[in-house]
């Protein structure tokens, strides 16, 4: 499993707002600029975020970009999910019924179990507790 170049890219995008502080406003430019991603599909992400719930945004010549929430409120998970969708391992780890096997298969136990670990460490992780590690 490998999360999109996206979502890679929104939480590059949130962990550089995090720095700047809720205060302060980062136009989208800079943000692609220091964080080496496409204006175009920054665009993009920024908008996916902002219907998330997880940034403001304002246009204008005091526009820009900020957090909607403090860093410790905001997990990786919410902007991977804001981006991806639920993480799902496996195809057996959603719907019952989405596999043949569904009823008699041992590795749905081992695919839900990682995905449950994956899920909570990322919904254990937030963005002020990445800030802390540098």
């Amino acid at each position: 499993m490998q999360i999109t170049r996206q979502a890679d890219y929104a939480v590059r995008a949130v962990l550089y707002l995090a720095r700047l502080g809720n205060a302060e406003r980062a136009a989208t430019s800079t943000v692609a600029e220091e964080q080496h991603i496409p204006p175009s599909f920054l665009a993009k992400i920024i908008s996916q975020l902002s219907i998330a719930g997880l940034l403001h945004t304002s246009r204008g010549a005091r526009g820009g970009v900020t957090l909607a929430r403090e860093p410790k409120e905001i997990t990786l998970l919410e902007v991977i999910e804001a981006i991806d969708g639920p993480i799902q391992l496996n195809q057996c780890v959603g719907e019952d019924g989405a596999c043949a096997f569904d009823s008699d298969c041992p590795l749905k136990p081992v695919w839900c179990e990682a995905q449950e670990e994956l899920v909570n460490r990322l919904k254990g992780t937030n963005f002020a507790q990445l800030l802390a590690q540098n």
